[in-house]
């Protein structure tokens, strides 16, 4: 049997669910919690996180790349909702910061640092442009002044 999974909404799924795990292979490894983030916030939040890359904007005196702005972001919504940001020093001396993964957010979760990096996009008047065209904003709120 390959991998499978169940979101639990309704007793038929909980069902089959309970008799997958029956059938299950020994050794093999449940997991139950909430749902973490969807693909689809994944991919938004890639994509604005790449508009912030493309776009002309710097932080700390130059521009980033995505993966950078990934971590501004995340660490700037962990603070803005009052989350614990925690600096460690790193391997080399270097300052580290620790912040949440985001492929362990709730959908909830996942969704407000969208709405955070979007409205800091926003107040900087970046244009989402790569976030539009993948079909996950409708431009109406993009960056742009009106």
């Amino acid at each position: 049997m390959g991998k499978q999974r169940f979101i639990l909404i309704n007793e038929n799924v909980r069902r089959n669910a309970v008799d997958a795990v029956i059938r299950a292979a020994a050794g093999s490894a449940i997991t139950v919690g909430p749902a973490t983030r969807s693909l689809d916030q994944n991919a938004k939040f890639h994509a604005i996180c790449t508009d912030l890359a493309r776009s002309q904007m710097t932080w700390a005196g130059k521009r980033r790349s995505a993966e950078e702005w990934k971590t501004l972001l995340v660490s700037g919504h962990t603070k803005a909702t009052e989350g614990e940001v925690e600096f460690v020093p790193g391997l080399e001396g270097e300052f580290v910061n620790i912040r949440e993964s985001t492929a362990r957010m709730s959908v909830k979760r996942a969704a407000s640092l969208i709405t955070y990096a979007i409205a800091f996009c926003d107040a900087k008047g970046v244009h989402l442009t790569e976030t539009i065209r993948g079909g996950f904003h409708d431009g109406a709120n993009d960056g742009r002044a009106a």
